[in-house]
């Protein structure tokens, strides 16, 4: 079977070494993993039994759902069930979680996650709206409401959180929580040790850098 990694516009444009170290783990560890960059909204042409490991929820949708040709499989999954990549250990540290939309009803998304924290020695903190029942953190009302009641859904949304310190596996809701006045945590980040950092966090602004991008790949 043909495996593809597709880390996602978001990742690639988040921070691209990372993207690729992953790749090279991967393919180091599992053999023969070529690349995948072309963005998953623009019709990748899939063989046949191809799986893709992706990372970004909106990809895991989208290959699931409209790719009926291939599968897919998140790369937590992947790492949970494997022990190829050293993972930091962060004492204990409180933090909470938000689960992203497009993975709402992906059990096997939200436990493996929680595998990964717990092998890290996070104590996870769940809100009362979580795994299955969680809400969206804002940024899928982006177009659809005025950017400013955008980010008032936002700052909602992160208020509903026990802790500051808050996990997150999709980039999207780390700019939603920043603007919300938490500290975002992004998964892959956290897996090797690195500081989540805004960037480009302006609800317009970042979704033309997202729409550019895609535009490209």
């Amino acid at each position: 079977m043909k495996k593809l990694f597709a880390p996602g516009c978001a990742l690639t444009i988040y921070k691209p070494y990372l993207a690729e170290k992953l790749h090279q783990l991967l393919d180091a560890r599992l053999g023969n993993i070529e690349r995948l960059d072309i963005c998953c909204r623009n019709h990748p042409l899939l063989e046949d039994g191809t799986e893709v490991i992706n990372i970004c929820p909106g990809c895991d949708r989208r290959y699931r759902e409209n790719y009926t040709n291939s599968s897919t499989v998140s790369l937590w999954e992947v790492l949970a069930a494997n022990d190829f990549l050293p993972l930091p250990d962060y004492q204990g540290q409180k933090m909470s979680i938000i689960d992203a939309c497009p993975t709402r009803s992906q059990v096997r998304v939200h436990k493996a996650i929680r595998i990964l924290l717990d092998k890290m020695n996070i104590e996870l903190m769940e809100p009362e709206k979580t795994g299955t029942k969680s809400s969206c953190c804002g940024d899928s009302f982006w177009s659809v409401l005025p950017t400013e009641q955008v980010k008032e859904k936002m700052i909602e949304r992160a208020a509903e959180m026990p802790v500051d310190d808050v996990v997150v596996y999709c980039v999207s809701c780390s700019k939603s929580l920043f603007i919300g006045g938490k500290k975002p945590h992004y998964m892959i980040d956290l897996l090797f040790g690195e500081e989540t950092i805004p960037k480009t966090y302006e609800p317009d602004e970042w979704h033309r850098e997202v729409d550019e991008f895609i535009a490209a790949h």
